[in-house]
């Protein structure tokens, strides 16, 4: 599966939560899809993106909050695993593309191209929906039923190792900040 199709496949569900991504592919490809104030890239920090989508998803328990990862983003950060497992707050999704490389730095191979399971390990933290899908089909079933049980859910869907052709995007980093900042203020 690519992960511009998955994306393509839940952008309508993504439109209504707040939303978190990773810096590189991710940001590129959900900005191509189109961008929404209450999207936030996560452009300069790797690996931070779940810690910011919990802290966001606690502070506001009433905005379903999406954050888009990726392996080797995830892998930076397990504590934030257990962290999120230890405060499960029921509305924050979590999904994890998993290319099996640091594709948006070089494409270097992460730990789950040697065996590593991200799915496995929110789950031994204690993340209470856990799963790994390979189809678009499972993927957008997940999604759905993840944000309709409203309870902590990390997904992680294999994709293949591509991403955009360009990874720069016209929205400054300043100007997301600022136009987010103000759309949870809204809503």
């Amino acid at each position: 599966m690519l992960r511009i199709e998955a994306l393509e496949a839940i952008y309508s569900r993504l439109e209504e939560s707040v939303v978190i991504t990773i810096m590189g592919a991710v940001a590129a490809e959900l900005q191509s899809l189109g961008h929404r104030p209450h999207f936030f890239y996560m452009e300069h920090s790797m690996g931070l993106a779940s810690s910011m989508g919990l802290g966001i998803a606690l502070a506001r328990p009433e905005l379903p909050v999406i954050v888009i990862d990726g392996d080797g983003s995830i892998l930076m950060n397990l504590g934030s695993l257990t962290t999120m497992a230890r405060y499960r707050p029921k509305n924050l999704l979590h999904v994890v593309f998993d290319n099996e490389s640091l594709l948006s730095v070089g494409g270097f191979p992460t730990a789950t191209a040697t065996g590593s399971d991200i799915a496995g390990m929110a789950q031994a933290a204690g993340v209470p929906r856990a799963m790994t899908v390979t189809t678009i089909s499972d993927f957008t079933t997940a999604v759905d039923q993840a944000l309709e049980a409203r309870e902590l859910t990390t997904i992680v869907a294999k994709v293949e190792p591509r991403g955009p052709a360009v990874y720069l995007t016209d929205l400054g980093l300043l100007e997301n900040r600022f136009e987010f900042a103000r759309a949870l203020r809204a809503g």
